[in-house]
């Protein structure tokens, strides 16, 4: 009997460990993700990230890591890892990280694969993550206000007025936030220096950029940044100094948990082969050097950080996307697959416009095709996604369901998708859902043994183009659902 109880002991034992391992990945409400994101409950190495077809990082909503610039996600971090995961077959789902200073712990909680925002390797962050190779190297500096009447004054006189040596920040309070390498770096300097640097925690909700902006604003009088950054930031503000060194270069990367080897590996080959093909210093130039193309963005209602705006015609999605009883910034996401917002542009089939009409489209909701303004566009184009829609829901009851299959059709054609649900049907698996179901089948319309089956209509098919059509639609409009959410957070 007592050999039975140590038995059940040791099960229970063993079941409760099992648990908290699987309990170690959920860890809800410290980020801002989708409407309807969970957890991953799971280890994931490369494997997994390839099985899922999805690479998820963990990124910051901000002017060099990650932003929407007029419909177009962009950014240093993103558009890196973009490349990556093309090279791997996989798609990038960024999720923001609202308070940054979390954002090792969502790493450990499996809530994303990758944590990228402009990360300095530490030995305290060593402990809890692996480090790729590293991107570039930067130093931390100082950020600090210069006088009100700088400009009458010699280069010599505003040096005596500023902090030139970081001896000089003894008994002065500098803002950082906790969970960032400039705390780490602040708190050794206080020791080095022999004089105690008041250092002020701010929440992990503010930004570095708006650290740095409540600098040049008076708020407050210093905090710190990788160099790389205060220089593109300290561009829209004239009056920040950002000259005094408070570090030795330190290396930036990405970081991955400890159990994804496979995963490290693939993103430090990656790494190597881009930085000899020179690929990283082309978008880090582009981020981190054009001060031009910066100032262009940052004074922009286009760019999602600030203006929010996601084309010049909003208010006309707005008011025809209701007619389909979509968020317009799915309809929004789809005109740019189409137009990239050009009203002017045209195909080589001959469509034109937002939209992009066929001439025999427009035609039969009595649009001009000479002389097409962008409402009669997209009146035209909602009109006719309105009657696929009506025809498939015939087959497809649930609403949301059928938005791949809505897009899809637009692209290719309602007879095409037709044929991938007849051959779902067929081979048993779900004509009414899209993904790995009647997406399987549109893909593979191309070849003989499926476009010559007796119950396809409508016979070859290159799926591989209205299903990348729907996938990019998808991904950009949870992009854009995330910028407008994060925005109105903001304010």
């Amino acid at each position: 009997m007592m050999w039975k109880s140590y038995k059940i002991l040791f099960g229970l034992i063993f079941l409760l460990t099992s648990l908290l391992e699987i309990k170690k990945c959920v860890v809800p409400g410290l980020f801002v993700a989708k409407e309807n994101d969970t957890i991953n409950s799971e280890h994931r190495d490369l494997d997994q990230v390839k099985k899922s077809k999805k690479l998820v990082v963990l990124t910051e909503n901000s002017s060099t890591a990650y932003f929407i610039y007029k419909g177009q996600p962009m950014g240093y971090e993103y558009e890196m890892l973009n490349s990556f995961a093309q090279s791997i077959g996989v798609e990038l789902d960024v999720e923001v990280v609202k308070n940054v200073d979390n954002i090792f712990t969502l790493l450990d909680s499996c809530v994303g694969d990758i944590a990228a925002d402009n990360l300095t390797i530490t030995s305290n962050r060593r402990k809890d993550a692996e480090f790729t190779t590293p991107l570039f190297t930067t130093k931390q500096v100082l950020i600090q206000r210069k006088p009100d009447n700088w400009p009458k004054l010699s280069q010599a006189q505003l040096e005596t007025l500023l902090v030139k040596n970081p001896l000089q920040l003894a008994e002065k309070q500098v803002y950082v936030r906790r969970g960032s390498s400039f705390y780490e770096r602040l708190k050794d300097l206080s020791n080095e220096i022999g004089g105690k640097i008041e250092v002020i925690e701010t929440p992990g909700t503010e930004t570095t950029e708006e650290l740095i902006a409540d600098v040049a604003k008076g708020k407050i009088d210093f905090t710190i940044a990788d160099e790389n950054i205060a220089r593109m930031v300290s561009s829209y503000y004239d009056n920040l100094d950002i000259n005094t060194a408070i570090s030795f270069p330190q290396k930036i990367a990405w970081a991955v948990r400890k159990d994804s080897p496979e995963l490290l590996n693939a993103l430090n080959d990656w790494i190597a082969k881009k930085k000899k093909q020179g690929f990283n210093d082309v978008v880090f130039g582009k981020y981190f050097t054009d001060k031009k193309s910066a100032w262009d963005r940052q004074n922009s209602e286009y760019f999602s950080l600030s203006g929010g705006k996601i084309s010049p015609y909003d208010d006309l999605i707005k008011k025809y996307s209701t007619k389909l009883g979509w968020d317009w910034k799915l309809l929004a996401s789809q005109i740019f697959q189409e137009s990239q917002f050009n009203p002017e542009a045209k195909s080589w089939s001959g469509a034109f416009g937002l939209m992009q009409l066929l001439p025999s489209t427009a035609a039969h909701y009595n649009i001009d095709s000479t002389n097409m303004s962008p409402e009669a566009s997209i009146a035209g184009g909602v009109a006719y996604l309105r009657e696929v829609d009506n025809y498939l829901a015939k087959f497809i009851p649930d609403k949301e369901a059928r938005i791949p299959f809505d897009l899809a059709s637009y692209d290719v054609g309602a007879g095409h998708i037709i044929d991938a649900r007849n051959l779902a049907i067929k081979y048993g698996l779900d004509p009414n859902k899209w993904e790995d179901n009647v997406a399987y089948f549109l893909l593979n319309e191309s070849l003989p043994k499926y476009y010559n089956d007796p119950v396809v209509s409508f016979g070859y098919c290159r799926g591989q183009e209205p299903y990348d059509y729907v996938r990019e639609i998808t991904n950009r409009y949870n992009m854009y659902r995330n910028q407008v959410a994060l925005l109105y957070t903001k304010k």
